[in-house]
């Protein structure tokens, strides 16, 4: 696959191929909106609440189409990403803004990062996070961020996620949200429960502590020792499965994407919902 915006050599494809950075994506997904603006956007506009699934499908779809789906692909399906985005608008937002833009692709890159790292009990170089990080760009700038709006390093990066981090303030919105993430309405009913747990604590020990704290989470001894222990199991098992097995979640989110941008592009109306955040 070396017709898209990377090749297999960049760092990039060889982090996000791994179908368990889905297991990150709520912590993603919950610093992003932990930006009031970002929140208040998702609350008022998105279908997460009523359709967690069909949500998770268009975000891992354009995730996938602009890492390792063609050049016309990822620019396709970002543009009606955009076009969805210009509809999200409200007093104090709106989902084009570069600046919530910026935060939502550093959200992406950080926590990735962070989670490809424990679960592979790896640590990255700062040659091999900047190489990340400036890939990591594309979240943003193919959405029609302008590049220079980015911080440009990676240690301006690293500055600029403190400063974030340090002075967000999250709204109710954000609190409803989270709310919806951590418990979605999903079919088996009782059946997620063991898997929701997992998702939760994952979701909290990846949350950097300004955030979590604010969010009301408690985070004891014992619950960093679970997270630690399940860390512990995944990164045990996890990388020892087939490669094959590891990209499956890529395999099929690529091939639902394909079908969907196959009817936008013909002109008939989209089998799945463009994401609106």
């Amino acid at each position: 696959m070396t017709e898209g915006l990377f090749s297999d050599d960049d760092l990039i494809r060889h982090i996000t191929r791994e179908g368990a950075l889905i297991a990150a994506g709520g912590a993603a997904s919950l610093l992003q909106t932990a930006h009031p603006q970002v929140a208040q956007g998702v609350y008022d506009h998105s279908y997460t609440a009523e359709d967690p699934l069909r949500r998770l499908r268009n975000t891992m779809g354009w995730l996938y189409a602009v890492q390792f789906g063609t050049r016309e692909e990822a620019e396709t399906f970002s543009a009606l990403v955009t076009r969805g985005h210009d509809q999200v608008t409200g007093p104090g937002y709106r989902a084009n803004d570069p600046e919530l833009q910026v935060w939502v692709a550093a959200t992406l890159f950080a926590v990735a990062a962070q989670f490809y790292q424990l679960l592979f009990r790896r640590t990255f170089t700062e040659d091999e996070l900047a190489e990340f990080y400036g890939q990591t760009k594309v979240y943003a700038t193919i959405l029609g961020c302008p590049e220079d709006r980015l911080p440009a390093t990676y240690r301006d990066f690293r500055v600029y996620y403190a400063g974030m981090l340090n002075s967000l303030e999250i709204s109710d919105a954000s609190r409803a949200i989270a709310d919806q993430v951590l418990n979605p309405r999903l079919p088996g009913g009782p059946l997620n429960a063991p898997g929701l747990a997992a998702i939760r604590l994952i979701t909290a020990g990846l949350m950097p502590a300004p955030i979590r704290e604010q969010y009301g989470w408690k985070w004891t001894r014992a619950r960093a020792l679970r997270f630690r222990l399940l860390m512990g199991a995944l990164s045990v098992v996890y990388p020892r499965l087939p490669v094959r097995v590891r990209t499956l979640p890529r395999e099929y989110y690529l091939r639902t994407t394909r079908k969907m941008l196959a009817k936008a592009t013909s002109g008939r109306r989209p089998a799945i919902r463009i994401p609106s955040s």
